[in-house]
């Protein structure tokens, strides 16, 4: 029997592509309601030249652009690690619904580790967080992606 693709699937595809381009391997998925996917996108700060261009973002930016509206409520954002403190920050300005996430980011997560943006009082807007999804894919490719780069591949 083979398995049913999940979001997160779409989310690590999209981190896949990003390595291939040099990027650090991030893919985030943003999926409305009723499970239909708006937007995707990978990690493009290299090729943009643009260090907010990390993957929440272009996906953000994205669905909010195919819907005509700068907030996201009722919709649901997948992606490979633990967002940034900058991802959190437009997760929550995007009003997203739910976040799912595959690795933790020790170094520079924003949700459980470092800064845990939603736990702060100025935060106006907290997603429902899941985390773990598809952890090891995501440790998995990180762990590869950074090895290759110091030689080690």
């Amino acid at each position: 029997m083979t398995r049913k693709p999940t979001h997160m699937d779409r989310a690590l595809a999209q981190a896949r592509a990003a390595a291939e381009r040099g990027e650090v391997p991030v893919g985030a998925v943003i999926v409305a309601r009723d499970g239909a996917v708006v937007a995707e996108a990978g990690n493009r700060t290299r090729e943009l030249n643009d260090p907010t261009a990390h993957a929440e973002v272009l996906a953000i930016r994205a669905a909010c652009d195919a819907l005509g509206q700068e907030r996201l409520v009722d919709h649901d954002l997948y992606v490979t690690l633990e967002p940034c403190p900058m991802c959190a920050g437009a997760i929550s300005f995007a009003r997203i619904r739910r976040l799912y996430y595959g690795a933790s980011d020790p170094k520079s997560g924003g949700v459980a580790q470092g800064a845990r943006v939603y736990a702060h009082p100025q935060c106006h807007h907290v997603p429902e967080v899941y985390d773990g999804l598809a952890a090891a894919d995501s440790e998995d490719l990180l762990k590869t992606f950074f090895a290759s780069k110091r030689g080690e591949a």
